[in-house]
């Protein structure tokens, strides 16, 4: 069972709502260790100074920022956590925005909010306002030792947080070399033939028709090679044939879609009489 990992209040106006924290997430990345080919042992680090070159103890570490080649501003433990943002765990909302005014590229993480003791009437009224304002509130959260923007905001039945990036963390596209100074030309036919294959492959965001193929395959290969058994490794695929004329491949993309969808309609057909 999911465990909180910080409580607090949500502030807005006067109101004051105890809430906790808890994940909103469970990646399944499968995670792999290094190993020693030889005897099948697990390879591990130890800290060593670049400069005597001896293995460093933990408690002789400390953190340092790199403020030219090989000089470091260093600090002990103790004057970071003096410079610890203030932890009143509390999340004060400042503002109420509506949530497609925001790009996605501010979101980071996101956590659900639950009720604390006695805060489930207050939970409650400001998540129904929220969903009948079509807003979420932004504010700032100390988690850790980090203070972060983040948005608050109604997800089904709970109210959810998300921390967010600051403005100045974001990378401008005109900072990046590759891309283009200007738009290059679009006739009608082509803009019309992308048009067509967007439209052909338009549907409804359903998250469940979405899956980790690559985490199966791996999955399924480490199983097979625990009971023993030898990975067959398939020839490299050659390399398609490049389509070089744009509105040959759209015309192909649409015909493509439009096929597939066809496909499907009459697998779900034949599934239905067959039921």
């Amino acid at each position: 069972m999911p465990r909180s990992i910080w409580s607090g209040a949500v502030n807005f106006g006067l109101v004051s709502i105890p809430v906790k924290l808890y994940s909103a997430v469970s990646q399944k990345d499968v995670s792999f260790h290094q190993i020693d080919r030889r005897s099948g042992s697990r390879i591990k680090y130890k800290r060593v100074s670049t400069k005597s070159g001896r293995e460093v103890p933990y408690e002789e570490i400390a953190k340092g920022y790199e403020v030219s080649k090989d000089e470091y501003v260093v600090f002990d433990q103790e004057e970071l956590e003096e410079l610890d943002p203030e932890r009143n765990h509390a999340v004060d909302i400042e503002d109420f925005v509506e949530l497609d005014e925001i790009d996605p590229i501010y979101f980071e993480s996101t956590y659900y909010l639950a009720p604390g003791q006695g805060g489930n009437k207050a939970y409650s009224l400001l998540r129904k306002a929220l969903e009948d304002a079509g807003r979420i509130g932004i504010g700032k959260v100390v988690l850790r030792t980090k203070e972060y923007l983040c948005a608050i905001r109604p997800l089904g039945k709970a109210l959810a947080l998300s921390t967010m990036l600051y403005p100045d963390e974001i990378v401008q596209p005109g900072t990046i070399k590759d891309m283009p100074d200007r738009a290059a030309t679009i006739s009608d036919r082509e803009l019309k033939a992308a048009r067509q294959l967007i439209d052909s492959l338009a549907t409804e965001f359903d998250p469940k028709k979405y899956k980790d193929t690559y985490r199966e395959r791996v999955l399924e290969a480490i199983d097979k090679k625990a009971k023993g058994e030898t990975l067959e490794i398939d020839a490299p695929s050659e390399d398609a044939p490049k389509v070089l004329d744009l509105m040959e491949a759209l015309r192909a993309s649409v015909e493509a879609a439009s096929s597939g969808k066809q496909k499907k309609k009459a697998g779900s057909s034949h599934k239905r009489k067959s039921a």
